[in-house]
């Protein structure tokens, strides 16, 4: 299976912008793959607007429906039919954008 894995961003990038393009790159790493950065100035968080993660295709929607954690990314990615055995080792991958923002704003 080939992923395809796109952000749309801002520009310049903020704080969710950064933190889903990091997310893009760990995965894109993972599944040796590429990831797409796509600027845009339309507002639609989780859909066809900034900030937005998607998975071949389809916006990651979060669970508390504000911002994007590994658990959401993981849970979709088990939606498309991806396999615990290809994502063994992502939940720590995508812990380090994520840390790294929390990092940056502590």
């Amino acid at each position: 299976m080939t992923l395809k894995v796109q952000v749309i961003s801002q520009q310049p990038p903020g704080g969710r912008c950064a933190l889903y393009a990091g997310y893009a790159e760990a995965l894109a790493r993972h599944f040796a793959t590429n990831a797409e950065v796509v600027f845009s100035t339309t507002r639609g968080a989780h859909g066809d607007g900034f900030p937005s993660l998607c998975l071949n295709g389809a916006a990651v929607q979060p669970e508390d429906g504000a911002i994007l954690m590994p658990a959401d990314i993981i849970a979709e990615l088990v939606a498309q039919g991806v396999s615990a055995e290809a994502m063994a080792g992502l939940g720590e991958v995508l812990e380090e954008p994520l840390d790294r923002m929390l990092g940056a704003a502590g």
